[in-house]
């Protein structure tokens, strides 16, 4: 019997829709009226959320004036301009969602204008001007239903199409705008990235000169402690090792190789791209539940990462951080350009730092020295 070939690797894939993770369009009314509807959102959440929309030019493609004052007329293929409020790419060319999800990735939720682009979810609007009963095809998962004054009642054929969905759609009225925004909140807090734990025991010890994650400071394997404060606090939870090690179910075995923490950080991504990972190091025992407990409260999933200040270093602590979805093609764009440092990525990402009353918990233990003062501090 011939084995079955494979023509590409399994590998987990983000939940991506055409733009971003979380992005719904907005149809059945004319586009003025989508706009408006985004404005509201947007306006309304954008203190708490990075919000995109996604539109197109009604101009025509042949229409100069889309061009005035561009350098796009003069032969460029891209322009950048900083506006000083803002900055802006303009670039010639195809686009489609493999070139959007770049631009994207870093939004909360990008709102689409249904009326030229697909998206993963939708809202419906029941307006006259825009009747959808010959775009059903555009409704793949319709998330909610907007009535209007000229149109309270669902009409038949979008009832019938809806009953191929799995759940009941809410229905509100357009003119309610609390109700609207309250169902874009709980959308955007239910979509919420849930927490995996991931322990680095991959080191090789080398300065310790023995197994730094064999020591037991808290009466079993300083891994296995790190382990359990974690299983208390994360979905689920994971050893990172090295593709040299044995590995088990508990394990994340390194997929990137030779790239120390940043390795473990991606192979664990690679592993599970749609949960935010809280990575801690086996060589700090001065962490315990309430430092991680802290952490999670201070947790901030529109950010990259949420990490301690460590003033030691004056950076970020890299190695006792949450790290977002998000953060995931940001780690490879950096590794791409000759990058392995996670600190970098901290450095140079937006990024949630929380302070300690007392970042003395942070410290590492990597030498007989600093193990002999450890022993002495925890007793």
């Amino acid at each position: 019997m011939t084995k079955k070939h494979q023509k590409h690797a399994k590998i987990a894939k983000p939940n991506f829709g055409e733009f971003a993770r979380n992005e719904f369009s907005i149809l059945g009314t004319p586009c003025g009226e989508i706009k408006k509807i985004a404005n509201i959102i947007s306006q309304s959440l954008s203190s708490d959320y990075k919000i995109a929309y996604a539109d197109a030019d009604h101009k025509s493609a042949d229409d100069q004036s889309n061009l005035t004052g561009s350098t796009l007329a003069k032969g460029n293929t891209m322009e950048y301009v900083d506006k000083i409020d803002f900055h802006r790419f303009d670039h010639q060319g195809e686009m489609n969602p493999w070139l959007f999800r770049p631009y994207f990735d870093q939004m909360d939720l990008v709102i689409v204008n249904g009326n030229h682009f697909p998206a993963k979810q939708q809202i419906v609007v029941l307006d006259p001007k825009k009747p959808l009963e010959k775009k059903l095809h555009k409704l793949t998962h319709v998330a909610l239903i907007l009535t209007t004054e000229s149109q309270t009642a669902i009409p038949d054929y979008l009832k019938e199409h809806l009953s191929k969905q799995e759940e009941d759609v809410p229905c509100h009225s357009l003119a309610d705008e609390k109700a609207l925004i309250d169902w874009v909140k709980h959308y955007l807090s239910s979509s919420m990235a849930l927490i995996n734990g991931l322990v680095l025991a991959g080191g090789k010890s080398e300065r310790m000169q023995k197994d730094k994650t064999l020591i037991a400071y808290h009466g079993k394997a300083q891994k296995e402690h790190m382990y359990d404060l974690l299983s208390q606090l994360s979905q689920e939870t994971y050893y990172s090792i090295r593709e040299d090690q044995e590995e088990n179910e508990a394990c994340i075995k390194d997929s990137f190789v030779g790239l120390g923490p940043y390795g473990a950080i991606l192979s664990a991504f690679r592993s599970n791209p749609n949960r935010a990972w809280l990575v801690t190091a086996s060589d700090q025992p001065f962490l315990d539940e309430s430092v991680l407990e802290l952490l999670i409260s201070k947790r901030n999933p529109s950010k990259v990462a949420t990490a301690f200040y460590n003033p030691e270093t004056d950076f970020p602590e890299p190695l006792i951080t949450i790290w977002e979805p998000r953060a995931y093609p940001l780690l490879l764009q950096f590794l791409s350009q000759g990058y392995s440092c996670p600190r970098k990525v901290l450095i140079n990402t937006d990024i949630e730092l929380v302070k300690l009353e007392d970042a003395s918990v942070l410290r590492n233990v990597n030498t007989p020295e600093e193990y002999e003062q450890a022993v002495k501090e925890i007793g």
